[in-house]
C-alpha cells in the first residue's frame, strides 16, 4: 500500500511538471515562429513572452484539487491512492512539499526573467527592442517615403523666420556643433534616394565576376547622429553583401551621449557594423590606422563619417585592384550642401583630378590634356594626389607601403605622403569616374584641438624631408625657413630607401609634369613697400586659388612668415602663388587664374628704381596713402609709395633667362 502511495505521488508530480513544460514550450515555440531579426539578439526562439505567473500559480492548484478521471475499468486502489494523497506518512509529505517548493521558486524565477525582458522590449509577445531605435518617430527613420525633405537628393529650404525661439535654438545650435545645418539633416531620411542621373556608360559598364570584399573604416569625433547613420546606411544599403566584409566606426574619443550607448544600441541590428572606441583623441590620421589594424577586409575603403555612396559605388573601386594590387582608387567625390543637404552629381565628362602647390596644400585640377587622349569619360584617371578622405587600397599593400607616418599628428599631410609613396615606389593613383561619393564640405571644422603645435606645419616638414628631396625648399620658402621641431624622420627615410622608390623629379617629370617649378622664378619671397604709414610697412598680401578668384589684393602688415605674403615672378613676368596670378583689368589688381598669355599678368620690374610696370596699361602699382589699398597711378620715380622691394632679387637669374628682354 505504501508504495502503492509513493508511486502515485510520483505520478501527480510529474504531471504537474510535465503540464506546466508543455504550455512553456508551446509559447516559446509560438514566439520562435513569429520572430525575425530578434531571433540574432534572443537565440533561435526569439525572447521569451510575458507570462501571468498567478495564473501559473492557479493551475498547478487546480492540477492538486482536481478529481481523477479514471474509466470505469480503471483500478481503484489507484484511485484511493491519489484522493487520499493528503493523508500520506509524514515523509512522504516532506518530499512533496519540497518539490512543490521548488516548483515555486523556478516559478518566480520565470517571472523575474519575464519581468526584465518586459521592460527592455515593451508590450506584446514579439516587440521591436525599444532601445534599439532612439525617437522612432523622427523623419530619420522614414523609408520609401518619395515625398519626404531631401528624397532624390534634393535641397531642404528652411526659412529660419518661420521656426518658433526654440526650434531656431537647435538650428543654432546644430551649426555650432557640426558646421553643417544638422537641422535639415534631422529631416532627411538615413536611407534617402540619390539623383537617379548616373552616366549612361556607367550603367553598362561590367565588372570582375570576383571581386575582393572590402573593410570599410569610417572615423568619427562627435558626429551628428543623422549624418552619422546615413553614411552607415548608403554603405549598407547600396554595397553588395558579398562584398562588404564589415563597417569598421573608429570613435576618436568622442563625448557626445548620442555616439555612446545609443551608438551601441543601434548597431545591434547590424552584424557587419563594429564600433572601436579609443581611449584617447588621437586625430584622423592615428584612428585611421587603428581601424585598419583591427580590420578583417583584403581591401581597406576609407570613407569620412558624413557622406553619402550613390548605387554602384563600391565595384568600380574594387575592380582595378582585383586586376592589380598596387593600384589605389578614388571615387568621384560629389558636393554635399553643407546648408541645405543638396546633392549636386558630378558627370563623367568633368572628372577633375588630384594635385598640390608648394605650399603644400591640395588642390584640384582638370585632367590635362597629355591624358584626354584616347580615352572614354568613364574611363579611369590617373591622379597625382588624392584628397585624402575617401579611397579604397589592398591591405597588404597599404602595410607593404608603411602604412601612413605615425609621426603625423592629427589632420594633414597625410594625403600627399601616400599619393607620393604610390607614384614613387611602384603603385598608381586613378580616380574612377564610375564610383561616385556624396561629401559635405564644411567652411571650418567644428573640433577642438590642443594650442601650440600647428600640426599642418609639422606634418607637412615631414613629408618635404622624406620625400621632396632638393624640391623640399621650395615649401620652406614658404614658411621663410621657419622649420621648428619636426620630430625624427629617419625610419620615414629608411622606409623609402627599402621599397626602393624612385626621386620627386622623376614623380615631377612623369607624374605632375603641369606643376609650375618655383626654380624658374627670377624673384621670390615678400613683396614690401618701401613707403611707411606711421611705424607700419605694408606688403602684398592674398589668398589664392578658385575660390578667391577675382578678389582685390590688399597690403597688410608684413609678418615675414611667408604664407599670404610669399609670391614669385617668373621669367614671363607674372607675379603668381603657385597656378594664380596678379591681374589688372583696369580696374582694381586682383588675383586670378594663371593663363599664361601674359596680357594683363605681365609685368615689369626694374630693381634700380624699385617700380613694377604694368606692360598694357604703362601704369605703375602703388598703395594709397593709409595702406588699405592697391591702385595703379602714372609712374613717377620720386614716389616712394610706387616703390617695391623684393625680399630675393635674383640678377643673375633674370638675365639668363631673359626677362630683362621681355
Amino acid at each position: 500500500m505504501l508504495l502503492l502511495r509513493r508511486r502515485a505521488a510520483l505520478i501527480k508530480i510529474f504531471v504537474i511538471v510535465g503540464c506546466f513544460w508543455l504550455g512553456t514550450l508551446y509559447v516559446y515555440n509560438t514566439a520562435s515562429q513569429s520572430s525575425g531579426t530578434i531571433q540574432e539578439k534572443y537565440g533561435a526562439l526569439g525572447p521569451r513572452p510575458p507570462v501571468d505567473v498567478n495564473e501559473q500559480k492557479i493551475e498547478v492548484n487546480k492540477l492538486k484539487d482536481a478529481p481523477i478521471q479514471n474509466s470505469e475499468d480503471g483500478n481503484k486502489e489507484d484511485k484511493k491512492a491519489f484522493v487520499n494523497l493528503d493523508n500520506k506518512p509524514e515523509t512522504d509529505n516532506k518530499k512533496e512539499k519540497e518539490v512543490v517548493e521548488n516548483e515555486k521558486e523556478v516559478v518566480e524565477s520565470e517571472k523575474e526573467v519575464v519581468e526584465n525582458e518586459s521592460e527592455q522590449v515593451g508590450k506584446g509577445n514579439i516587440p521591436v527592442p525599444i532601445n534599439l531605435i532612439p525617437n522612432p518617430d523622427s523623419p530619420i527613420y522614414k523609408r520609401n517615403d518619395l515625398t519626404q525633405e531631401g528624397e532624390f537628393g534634393k535641397a531642404v529650404k528652411i526659412d529660419k523666420t518661420k521656426l518658433s525661439p526654440e526650434e531656431l535654438k537647435k538650428y543654432d545650435q546644430g551649426f555650432k556643433n557640426n558646421a553643417f545645418n544638422q537641422y535639415a539633416s534631422d529631416l532627411i531620411s538615413i536611407h534617402r534616394s540619390l539623383p537617379n542621373n548616373t552616366d549612361k556608360e556607367c550603367k553598362l559598364q561590367t565588372y570582375a565576376t570576383k571581386l575582393p570584399d572590402t573593410s570599410i573604416i569610417i572615423c568619427f569625433h562627435n558626429e551628428a547622429w543623422s549624418t552619422l547613420l546615413r553614411t552607415v546606411h548608403s554603405v549598407i544599403d547600396r554595397t553588395p553583401d558579398h562584398l562588404l566584409r564589415e563597417i569598421i566606426l573608429v570613435d576618436d574619443f568622442s563625448d557626445m551621449s548620442h555616439v555612446k550607448k545609443q551608438l551601441d544600441d543601434y548597431i545591434t541590428q547590424y552584424p557587419k557594423v563594429k564600433v572601436l572606441r579609443l581611449k584617447e583623441r588621437v586625430g584622423l590620421i592615428r584612428a585611421r590606422l587603428e581601424g585598419a589594424n583591427v580590420a578583417n577586409g583584403e581591401v581597406l575603403t576609407f570613407l569620412d563619417s558624413h557622406v553619402e555612396c550613390m548605387d554602384g559605388w563600391i565595384e568600380p573601386l574594387l575592380d582595378p585592384i582585383s586586376k592589380d594590387p598596387h593600384t589605389v582608387v578614388c571615387p568621384v567625390i560629389d558636393v554635399i550642401d553643407d546648408n541645405d543637404f543638396g546633392y549636386h552629381y558630378s558627370k563623367a565628362a568633368y572628372t577633375n583630378v588630384g594635385g598640390f602647390d608648394w605650399s603644400l596644400a591640395f588642390n584640384w585640377h582638370a585632367i590635362p590634356e597629355k591624358d584626354k587622349k584616347n580615352r572614354k569619360p568613364i574611363d579611369p584617371v590617373n591622379s597625382p594626389t588624392m584628397a585624402g578622405g575617401l579611397f579604397s587600397i589592398n591591405k597588404e599593400y597599404f602595410t607593404y607601403l608603411g602604412q601612413y607616418d605615425s609621426g603625423f599628428d592629427i589632420w594633414g599631410g597625410e594625403n600627399l605622403e601616400i599619393s607620393f609613396k604610390i607614384w614613387m615606389c611602384g603603385g598608381r593613383l586613378i580616380i574612377q569616374p564610375c564610383s561616385h561619393v556624396g561629401h559635405i564640405f564644411r567652411k571650418r571644422s567644428p573640433y577642438k584641438w590642443r594650442t601650440g603645435v600647428n600640426v599642418l606645419k609639422k606634418n607637412s616638414i615631414r613629408l618635404a624631408e622624406v620625400w621632396m628631396d632638393e624640391y623640399k625648399e621650395y615649401y620652406y620658402e614658404r614658411l621663410n625657413n621657419q622649420l621648428g621641431d619636426y620630430g625624427d624622420v629617419s625610419e620615414r627615410k629608411e622606409l623609402r630607401k627599402n621599397l626602393k622608390c624612385k626621386s620627386f623629379k622623376w614623380y615631377l617629370d612623369n607624374i605632375f609634369p603641369e606643376l609650375f617649378i618655383p626654380g624658374d622664378a627670377v624673384a621670390k619671397g615678400e613683396i614690401r613697400n618701401m613707403a611707411k604709414v606711421g611705424s607700419s610697412e605694408y606688403c602684398f598680401d592674398s589668398n589664392v586659388g578658385e575660390e578667391v578668384s577675382g578678389q582685390a589684393i590688399k597690403p597688410y602688415g608684413c609678418h615675414q612668415t611667408g604664407g599670404n605674403q610669399f609670391w614669385m615672378l617668373s621669367k614671363d613676368g607674372e607675379i603668381r602663388r603657385d597656378e594664380s596670378c596678379v591681374d589688372y583689368a583696369g580696374q582694381s589688381v586682383m588675383i586670378f587664374p594663371c593663363h599664361g598669355s601674359k596680357g594683363n599678368q605681365m609685368w615689369r620690374y626694374n630693381d634700380g628704381m624699385k617700380q613694377l610696370k604694368h606692360d598694357v596699361s604703362g601704369k605703375c602699382l602703388s598703395m594709397n596713402t593709409d595702406g588699405s589699398k592697391l591702385i595703379m597711378s602714372d609712374c613717377n620715380t620720386s614716389d616712394t609709395f610706387q616703390q617695391w622691394k623684393f625680399q630675393n632679387w635674383n640678377e643673375t637669374k633674370a638675365r639668363d633667362l631673359g626677362y630683362l628682354k621681355i
